[in-house]
């Protein structure tokens, strides 16, 4: 089993069931509805899709909605526009067919946010523009720093702006209510700016008696400077390199990519890397030598999942794409440099007896050279915990909360079982020992290291450890 997870966006290129069952087959732990398009009735079909061919197959293939958050974009763009470099070009917040002298955007307080001397990029940071005044009110004057064709929608990033945007829009709203009816697995919530905003979701999320994760986004600058209140918040991190890299110098990400993940292995929280990982695999059937490194590193580096974009929503060849990012991933997997990332659990913690036994499993298995660890979990904290030390040993979690079967398929080296025996703690031992046999999983003779609470039938926090063979 590769223990680094494949997340892939859904879209028209894999619609077909059969195509989707072979992503499956090939290694597809994370299926990525993206809100910013398509509309719910196509997310509801895929859905169902998803749900189906789990049913069929036995798996719990994860589902994540991500919210499209305040993107800003220009707006309609007469044909042939191209922006030269030092003309002074307006900015109105009223709707305009835009020109080579002006042209709108949706962001209506723009002209209040911004000063004098911030930048504004479009189009993925190809065009860039310079803040000479602003009347605070409906116009922005800028000079064009760098030039070039401008057509309509193009993407506004303003990496000098502390833009008052609301992190969650109405369509993002709409989208969310969508998202949590439909019981998803895991909320992307894009443009994430400071901890509140993660409050904020999950008091909806909360409200609406639902189950689904937070994974925020990190695609600001301003996120960076809050990126300890963030992880405190939220349950995953997701590196999207798209807007990043515009926002923030690109020699910058690759750094910043470490740093994240080394923050969420320490807290025990999911990173997830993201844009352009297997780009050329859109139009080829085999990707360029840049973008297998792309994705050996993110896997080197630690990340729990590498997630495809257009990739697989639109591209040629989905079924592949997958089963060639599962070939990387499972090659870089053999080497022993990404394993056994103890963190020494604190005295003063909440969970202290859980996360101590959660470490000195994970220690045990390297001493023992143990097959597997073994977790009773309602929750899903002690899987958390234990795929953060990054054991070689496979971990399986056996529990009686179908909601976190699914979710559990984006954690490192994680696997689910559903169980709900109430027995004592040696019987359900010896079943989830026999569980993994039957399935092929461990053999006679084999070491597992088994986690459990006693009482077991309290359901609560893990407070045993027990190291035995398979009979």
């Amino acid at each position: 089993m590769k223990k680094t997870k494949i997340i892939a966006t859904m879209g028209p290129a894999i619609m077909a069931e059969d195509v989707l069952s072979k992503m499956f087959d090939k290694g597809l732990d994370v299926c990525r509805l993206n809100f910013s398009h398509g509309t719910h009735e196509d997310h509801l079909k895929t859905i169902q899709l998803i749900r189906q061919l789990n049913k069929k197959k036995g798996l719990n293939v994860a589902i994540l909605g991500d919210l499209q958050g305040p993107k800003i974009r220009t707006g309609k763009m007469k044909e042939g526009v191209v922006l030269k470099e030092g003309t002074v070009l307006e900015i109105v917040t009223t709707d305009i067919l835009g020109d080579e002298k002006r042209f709108s955007i949706n962001y209506k307080d723009l002209p209040k946010d911004v000063t004098e001397g911030e930048i504004i990029l479009l189009n993925d940071g190809k065009l860039s523009l310079e803040i000479l005044e602003t009347n605070k009110e409906d116009k922005v004057k800028t000079k064009v720093i760098h030039g070039g064709p401008l057509t309509s929608n193009k993407g506004v990033n303003l990496p000098n702006t502390k833009i008052s945007l609301p992190c969650l829009t109405e369509k993002d709203l709409k989208d969310l209510n969508f998202a949590l009816e439909q019981k998803l697995d895991w909320i992307g919530l894009s443009f994430v700016r400071k901890g509140l905003d993660i409050i904020e979701l999950k008091k909806i999320i909360q409200e609406k008696e639902a189950k689904a994760r937070v994974i925020a986004k990190i695609e600001k600058p301003e996120a960076i400077e809050n990126i300890d209140e963030i992880v405190s918040e939220t349950d995953a991190l997701m590196v999207a390199r798209g807007d990043l890299g515009v926002e923030i110098p690109y020699q910058k990400v690759p750094l910043i990519q470490k740093e994240i993940i080394n923050k969420g292995m320490k807290y025990a929280k999911p990173v997830i890397v993201a844009t352009q990982m297997m780009e050329s695999m859109i139009e080829s059937s085999s990707p360029t030598r840049a973008e297998v490194n792309d994705v050996a590193n993110a896997v080197l580096d630690g990340a729990d999942a590498v997630m495809l974009s257009a990739e697989t929503s639109v591209g040629k060849f989905p079924i592949e794409v997958i089963e060639t990012m599962a070939n990387i991933v499972e090659e870089m997997e053999t080497f022993e440099g990404i394993y056994y990332k103890e963190t020494e659990p604190e005295h003063r913690g909440d969970r202290f007896i859980t996360d101590s036994i959660c470490y000195n499993a994970c220690r045990l298995s390297r001493r023992t050279e143990a097959k597997a660890i073994l977790t009773m979990s309602f929750t899903g904290y002690t899987a958390y915990k234990i795929a953060s030390q990054r054991p070689k040993a496979e971990t399986y979690v056996f529990t009686s909360n179908k909601e976190i079967l699914t979710q559990l398929s984006l954690i490192w080296g994680v696997r689910g079982f559903f169980y709900d025996k109430r027995v004592s703690t040696d019987a359900t031992i010896a079943d989830c020992k026999q569980i993994l046999k039957d399935n092929g999983i461990v053999k006679e003779g084999d070491l597992v290291i088994n986690i459990a609470s006693m009482p077991i039938e309290a359901l609560g926090k893990s407070n045993m450890l027990k190291l035995s063979k398979v009979e």
